[in-house]
């Protein structure tokens, strides 16, 4: 049965309206107006209203790259935001970047939850989590909090700085930091014999390495699923894989995990999405993920 999943407790987090190819998000205090390739429909609110309710507004001048415009100069270029949920509270800086994003994922709150209670659920101390793709570090510091020995992996150093001072608002300490493409690194963690309880997976469409290793999701991702399967502790473990590629359905991720991992158990699958105010949905990528009973 294919899921459709939305973050539900977000307080400081809400998307507003989406449509005309743009987004309307609240985060804290800041309503942030940016592009959104998915939003092919028209918008529920009037321009007016958007124009209305938005502190920031982002204008692209290339696919990749654009500009913040401010509609009140007071408006910082930093400020943080807080989630929490039944198990675990975490603190992120949130920042404007020149490619449109602000250093997390919301729908990502989802796969958050059933980090936080898939390690509590363990009975291994301390279980060992491995973050792959990590970005700024959300779902580190949520396996952290949550109790596990966490390390997490990504190839621009520039990002894991950002998510060091994520840790460091959240008053957590000792995540472990690798500035590494991610396949290089799970094959050499595979060479030394190492094992997970649980891997969490966010693979971008495209990507680069450090030493300009290249990352295309759909030559890449069978064989890094291949490769990570096998880290995982057999007693106990749990995997999250997400893709955000509009090419990608939660039946090629099911697809995937399934020809990987054959003995796989409790496996969920299927796409994230915002619920707006206004009433609209904004679908956010496919999921995959399963853990031991």
């Amino acid at each position: 049965m294919i899921q459709l999943l939305t973050p539900t407790h977000w307080k400081d987090y809400e998307l507003i309206d989406c449509g005309d190819f743009e987004k309307l998000e609240r985060f804290g205090n800041l309503v942030l107006s940016r592009p959104e390739p998915q939003a092919v429909w028209k918008k529920v609110m009037s321009p007016e209203e958007w124009k209305k309710r938005a502190h920031i507004t982002f204008r692209g001048r290339s696919a990749t790259s654009g500009e913040w415009v401010r509609h009140n100069k007071s408006v910082p270029d930093r400020w943080n935001v807080n989630y929490q949920n039944d198990e675990v509270n975490i603190n992120l800086r949130l920042g404007l970047t020149s490619f449109k994003h602000v250093g997390v994922f919301p729908e990502q709150a989802v796969n958050w939850d059933y980090i936080s209670s898939s390690i509590k659920s363990f009975k291994t101390p301390s279980p060992k989590v491995l973050n792959l793709f990590a970005y700024t570090g959300a779902a580190s510091l949520i396996a952290k909090a949550a109790g596990a020995d966490t390390t997490h992996v990504d190839s621009i150093k520039q990002v894991v700085n950002w998510a060091n001072e994520n840790q460091e608002l959240s008053k957590l300490k000792d995540v472990r930091w690798v500035v590494e493409d991610a396949l290089k690194f799970v094959k050499r963690e595979l060479k030394r014999g190492k094992k997970y309880n649980g891997i969490i997976l966010d693979p971008p469409a495209y990507g680069h390495g450090p030493n300009g290793e290249k990352w295309k999701l759909e030559d890449h991702i069978q064989e890094m699923m291949q490769d990570v399967v096998q880290l995982l502790d057999p007693q106990e473990h749990f995997l999250i894989l997400n893709t955000y590629s509009l090419g990608f359905s939660s039946v090629i991720v099911e697809n995937l995990i399934k020809t990987s991992f054959p003995q796989v158990k409790n496996l969920e699958t299927g796409e994230l999405f915002l619920q707006a105010t206004s009433g609209i949905k904004l679908p956010l990528g496919v999921f995959g993920k399963f853990r031991t009973p």
